[in-house]
């Protein structure tokens, strides 16, 4: 009976042994990576200020006979943008999604028609998305411009509503610079400042066609923050 009782001890004994020394290998390993995990490093992020102006292309045609609220539509970034401290964050080539916010079909006594559109997101080209919040804007900085390729530009204002409008020969695209309800600038392809789209000399306004490739500026109502681009 003794001789038994020996055995079972020992058997109980070098079972208990072999349990501790597996929990002392697979401990280390565990504790091992969890070590590893906290010294990850995290990605530094670098900020954009609002108020900054994107310079963008137009991916596919807007049509104020067949734009509807809610369309969304896409912009390719011409320009890379930086941070303040001069860190590329989104290459040229990113793409931005806008959304149109209203569409007004073009009326009686020249009131042309017009587009307001809000841009809401940025994805760049190694699959990295951000929200966003910029509107539509000129990209001259002192005076009204138009060139033969569909660039759209105007004198440059942050604080101005600005939104397409119908206008020029085959109902080329403006964009209205409209500030506190008054009359602004309104330019466009093959047509300059002045022509007097917004002054009623016309017996019925232009509606909308904004050609594919034509050429704007998204300005940010607030500032986003990415990681440094890279390549993926």
């Amino acid at each position: 009976m003794e001789r038994s009782k020996v055995k079972a001890f020992r058997w109980w004994f070098a079972t208990l042994a072999t349990l501790a020394f597996l929990v002392g290998s697979i401990a280390p390993a565990g504790a091992q990576q969890r070590r590893s995990g906290t010294r990850a490093k995290k990605p530094v992020y670098f900020t954009v200020q609002a108020g900054h102006t994107m310079r963008v292309r137009l991916n596919e045609e807007i049509n104020s006979e067949t734009a509807r609220v809610g369309d969304t539509f896409t912009a390719t970034l011409v320009d890379p943008v930086y941070s303040s401290g001069g860190v590329e964050l989104a290459p040229q080539g990113s793409a931005l999604t806008g959304r149109v916010t209203n569409v007004q079909r073009a009326g009686r006594k020249g009131q042309p028609a017009s587009i307001d559109v809000q841009f809401i997101s940025l994805r760049l080209p190694n699959g990295r998305r951000s929200q966003l919040n910029g509107s539509l804007t000129d990209l001259s900085t002192s005076s009204a411009s138009s060139d033969n390729e569909g660039t759209v530009s105007a004198n440059k204002t942050k604080h101005r509503k600005v939104k397409f409008i119908g206008g020029g020969a085959a109902g080329g695209a403006l964009i209205g610079a409209l500030a506190g309800g008054g009359k602004g600038a309104a330019i466009g392809a093959g047509v300059g400042a002045g022509a007097g789209i917004l002054g009623g000399r016309l017996k019925k306004g232009h509606e909308i066609k904004i050609k594919s490739g034509t050429e704007f500026g998204v300005i940010l109502n607030r500032s986003f923050a990415l990681p440094k681009y890279g390549a993926a």
